[in-house]
């Protein structure tokens, strides 16, 4: 049995290993829980990156964590949920999640950048086979998307569930890396007669479409409205 993720204390840092390390810009590298977390909690998509017949490949899906794990959910029949269930002890995959802030422009073609937010996990995935975690973990991957939102769906059903295969990734091999701030230039481009600084990138919301079939008496949510 699995069970729910573990609620004791732990270090507020994760330990930097070899892979976690970054061979180049190593001083934007961060091991921060609390930044790992938000940039996490932050996004919608994440990219889960597996070997496959030893090709890489690299697939975007949602995600949701719960303390210092991380779940990812896809049908039963998808290539990499049945190789978790399959490989022993699991699956070794790398999960990357990225904001990009803002576009910095240089004066020279070489010093264009991203002000950006990554993080990148490094694990072994396993299939969740206990139905209270794997209910936690469904219940976290809707709230990830709209706080508040599972309490106020129809809960997956036995087929459903069925349907659904559920992984989880601990949080233990985990790196953040940042670039903020403004352009690096060559002193000597200084002078030249180009446009050089900071787009700032944000996500916002639209108004809300709603469904023409909704039932009678059915009224906006208050946790979509403090979106």
């Amino acid at each position: 049995m699995q069970g729910t993720p573990e609620t004791t204390t732990r270090p507020a840092a994760y330990t930097p290993t070899d892979r976690t390390v970054p061979t180049r810009s190593a001083q934007k590298a961060s091991y921060d829980k609390e930044l790992v977390h938000s940039i996490l909690d932050e996004g919608y998509v994440c990219h889960l990156g597996f070997v496959r017949d030893g090709a890489p490949v690299v697939l975007p899906t949602l995600y949701g964590r719960v303390g210092e794990t991380l779940y990812l959910h896809g049908s039963t029949g998808s290539r990499p949920l049945r190789m978790t269930g399959k490989a022993d002890p699991g699956l070794p995959v790398c999960v990357t999640v990225t904001h990009v802030d803002g576009l910095v422009l240089a004066r020279s073609a070489f010093h264009h950048s991203i002000n950006y937010r990554s993080v990148v996990v490094h694990g072994v995935a396993r299939t969740v086979t206990d139905p209270e975690e794997k209910r936690v973990a469904l219940d976290a991957l809707v709230d990830h998307v709209v706080p508040g939102r599972a309490a106020d769906s129809r809960p997956a059903n036995k087929k459903e569930l069925a349907a659904t295969a559920v992984i989880r990734l601990d949080l233990n091999e985990v790196s953040a890396k940042t670039r903020t701030g403004g352009v690096n230039e060559e002193p000597e481009d200084l002078g030249l007669p180009h446009w050089a600084g900071v787009i700032p990138l944000r996500t916002g919301y639209g108004a809300p479409l709603p469904e023409a079939d909704l039932a009678p008496g059915t009224t906006f949510p208050d946790y979509l409205a403090a979106l």
